[in-house]
């Protein structure tokens, strides 16, 4: 029973938030935040999850992105940012499944070298080579819902996030964390998880729908994103695994502010994972370390990605 819990907490990785195409090559929908045990469904209770993440990129010199009215080249960025989130599992029931509701709020930012920079004659700004801006201030929050279901091994969840366009966006730069438009990522999970030989298969798949950035009058077009992952207990407290994800833009960008035209993007990267849990007193903690190498790349930044995940019970509904 103390394995199965600590495994259920591991699986709190709360539905979250987008990483490093879409304007400025940058996509609502955190890729590779989901991971093993992704379509779990806690007991009734409150939990908390703190993930951080960084990413690593760059791309060819003689590819251009466009960042807030900013036509950008030789462009090498790196990201830190840090999210917590909290998921409150009700006991409602719905069709046999359990409801549960997350919010998560996030702070970092980019920090975003370019080579050369030209100016977009629709907005004001400056104009210059060698260009350098670094932000840290609180993004736009996420808020979810979702249905989750199990039948033995087998748990699968259907839900949605919505990124709230409400976070600090900076007018002048082109180092944000905000992207300034509503976003609805629209998702479902499944996993099997067999508790006796210790293996755990995950996926996630969604689409994005994205909103108009009212700023610079651009429109990303609709995306869609798939998470993999194959895990194995190793001990009670110890797994290892391989995951990956894949991202296809699939509708073009739009709107005045596209001047790059469509700008569609794709990536697929391949990665590991590493997770332990132990308990402090009477309460089960999860952690879990993933590393993403992005292969494939077509309109975006090429880099590595890393999370460390951290999650807990708050509260538990007893019985």
């Amino acid at each position: 029973m103390a394995a199965t819990t600590l495994f259920v907490v591991a699986a709190v990785l709360v539905n979250g938030r987008g990483a490093v195409a879409a304007e400025g090559a940058t996509n609502f929908y955190l890729l590779g935040l989901r991971g093993p045990g992704s379509a779990i469904t806690p007991p009734p209770g409150i939990f908390l999850e703190n993930d951080f993440f960084i990413y690593d990129g760059n791309a060819q010199a003689s590819r251009s992105f466009l960042k807030n009215g900013r036509l950008l080249a030789d462009l090498q960025a790196r990201a830190y940012v840090n999210l917590l989130s909290v998921l409150w599992v009700t006991p409602a029931d719905i069709a046999g499944g359990h409801l549960a509701f997350t919010i998560t709020g996030l702070y970092g930012g980019p920090d975003i070298k370019a080579g050369a920079g030209a100016l977009v004659p629709q907005l004001n700004i400056g104009v210059g080579r060698t260009l350098h801006d670094s932000a840290s201030f609180f993004g736009d929050p996420v808020v979810g819902s979702y249905l989750g279901w199990s039948a033995g091994n087998f748990h699968w969840q259907f839900g949605t996030s919505v990124n709230v366009p409400i976070g600090y966006y900076d007018k002048v730069g082109f180092a944000n964390i905000s992207f300034h438009r509503w976003a609805a990522d629209l998702y479902g999970n499944a996993t099997w998880f067999n508790p006796q030989l210790g293996v755990d298969l995950s996926g996630t798949a969604g689409f994005t729908f994205n909103g108009a950035n009212p700023y610079t009058h651009y429109r990303t077009g609709n995306e869609f994103h798939l998470e993999l992952s194959a895990s194995k207990n190793l001990t009670q407290e110890l797994s290892v695994g391989v995951l990956g994800y894949y991202y296809q833009q699939v509708t073009g960008d739009s709107g005045t502010g596209a001047i790059l035209g469509p700008f569609e993007g794709r990536v697929a990267a391949l990665g590991g994972t590493i997770g332990y849990n132990f308990k402090i007193g009477e309460i089960p903690v999860a952690t879990r370390v993933k590393v993403f190498r992005e292969l494939d790349v077509q309109n975006r930044l090429k880099g590595t990605a890393g999370f460390l995940s951290i999650a807990f019970p708050l509260w538990v509904q007893s019985h």
